[in-house]
């Protein structure tokens, strides 16, 4: 029975990974050697093998000029998604060592659910309210003018720092479970023997703790900056109105064309 259930689990996972990643993305492979045409061309003598679609990331289809656009916002994207994965690796790391190596088990089944619970909200919904609080007439906006700490209104959205938070945010999970992972099987006796041995505290993660949670740390940090670049909801939500995301330049590619 056991066995049959097994066969039965893993021919679902295969069909599911099938047709919902495998065939869309060998789907998107042929789709950008083709060009853009009306439904009613498609197949026709027009449709034929190009790299069309890739000549205009590079250059404007008017003028022939460099395609700034779509090359900066390419750029953006990335080099947002790098400070976002480092963000989140700040934040999530202390954390995770503190849940791993420090917490007992109750204060770490609290920490868990504290951690998991916010992302029962779907994701656009969490971008949303994000967006309510960092907004100018926003909750904080409030709070700091309130406490004289500003006498005007802050432009967190304007200025990217919504999009900072709310990507942050919404990977945070990502992040931590990886590193608790790695940190968790970590012996606490090598950590006892660096202290009595003098080592300060930064010594003791940068010889003990972080060689040994490498495999954590590489997979939380890729997924997180997979995960960021590309992103639509946050970048769409919270972005500054000067805000290019290369996800948005896809969508709109698709959608609005």
């Amino acid at each position: 029975l056991y066995q049959s259930l097994g066969i039965v689990f893993i021919v679902l996972v295969a069909l599911w990974t099938l047709f919902l990643v495998v065939l869309p993305y060998l789907y998107m492979v042929v789709e950008c050697f083709h060009p853009q045409l009306p439904p009613s061309k498609r197949g026709g003598p027009e449709d034929v093998l190009t790299l069309e679609q890739y000549e205009s990331f590079f250059v404007q289809p008017v003028g022939g000029g460099l395609n700034v656009t779509h090359i900066g916002a390419f750029i953006f994207s990335i080099v947002a998604s790098i400070a976002v994965t480092a963000l989140n690796f700040a934040i999530c790391y202390p954390l995770a060592f503190y849940m791993a190596q420090s917490s007992g088990a109750q204060k770490l089944r609290l920490l868990m659910l504290a951690l998991v619970v916010p992302y029962w909200v779907n994701e656009i919904l969490r971008a949303f309210s994000l967006r309510l609080l960092l907004a100018s007439r926003g909750l904080i906006n409030q709070m700091l003018m309130g406490l004289g700490f500003t006498d005007e209104p802050i432009d967190f959205l304007g200025n990217n720092v919504g999009l900072y938070v709310g990507l942050s945010y919404a990977y945070l999970l990502i992040m931590i479970f990886p590193l608790y992972n790695a940190i968790e099987s970590l012996d606490k006796n090598q950590i006892e023997a660096a202290r009595d041995l003098g080592a300060p505290w930064w010594r003791i993660h940068k010889d003990v703790v972080i060689p040994y949670a490498k495999p954590g740390i590489a997979s939380g940090c890729t997924m997180v900056f997979m995960l960021s670049a590309g992103s639509l909801a946050a970048p769409q939500f919270l972005g500054g109105p000067q805000t290019l995301w290369f996800t948005s330049v896809i969508y709109n590619f698709f959608f609005q064309n």
